[in-house]
């Protein structure tokens, strides 16, 4: 697997809180450019990305991140304005307490309520894999294909540490069919990433890759 095929499936992100517009315009151009699969940015600069890329590359932003524990009609509305400023993406972050307290059915139901919102656009659910029993993470892909969301997620890339081998093979033998998996966070060569991919990531969650492809310093999530 080369390098272009690698990065077609990175969402090349920057979800720092000291992002700035001129870093951000970066990632835009730097994204259409290698012709990644989105963009990953924080909701406050989906509209003037989504303005600046004209669709040459998908937006993606993300929901109740990166602690899960808003009220899901908090997250239904960051859904919906997100979407209406322009992106086709939406990475979501469950509520992880609720995990705890195995009320399974409100986390379902929150799932569908923000998909229902998404509509036709991709909807990925951030699970936070390194907080997570392997119980609970099959649990996860168990409710995560229930409620009909497009991809299940190991990691926001904010918490004690991001994906892992074990955590993708894991979720391949355990969701269902319609659903796909991104891997993100802590994915630091190209070695890692075609690993991930060959274990049956179809996404990727790192800001790492073009700067490997460029030969520059690649730190980062």
């Amino acid at each position: 697997m080369n390098a272009g095929e690698v990065l077609k499936h990175v969402d090349h992100t920057l979800l720092q809180q000291t992002a700035t517009w001129d870093e951000i315009r970066q990632i835009c151009e730097e994204a259409m450019e290698y012709q990644t699969a989105s963009i990953c940015i924080p909701p406050s600069y989906v509209k003037q990305a989504a303005d600046y890329v004209q669709g040459k590359v998908s937006v993606c932003t993300v929901i109740g991140f990166p602690n899960g524990y808003m009220t899901t009609k908090t997250k239904e509305f960051e859904t919906k304005d997100a979407i209406a400023n322009g992106a086709s993406e939406i990475d979501m972050v469950i509520n992880i307490g609720w995990l705890k307290d195995k009320k399974y059915d409100d986390i379902q139901e929150e799932i569908r309520i923000l998909k229902t919102a998404c509509g036709d656009h991709i909807l990925k659910v951030i699970i936070e894999t390194c907080l997570l029993t392997d119980e609970e993470k099959v649990k996860m892909c168990e409710i995560v294909t229930k409620a009909g969301a497009d991809y299940i997620k190991t990691s926001t890339g904010f918490s004690s540490a991001g994906a892992t081998f074990a955590d993708v093979k894991l979720f391949a033998k355990n969701i269902g069919s319609d659903v796909k998996i991104k891997a993100a966070g802590g994915i630091s060569s190209m070695n890692d990433a075609e690993q991930f991919l060959e274990l049956g990531a179809d996404r990727l969650g790192t800001s790492r890759m073009i700067k490997i492809v460029k030969n520059e310093n690649a730190s980062g999530y």
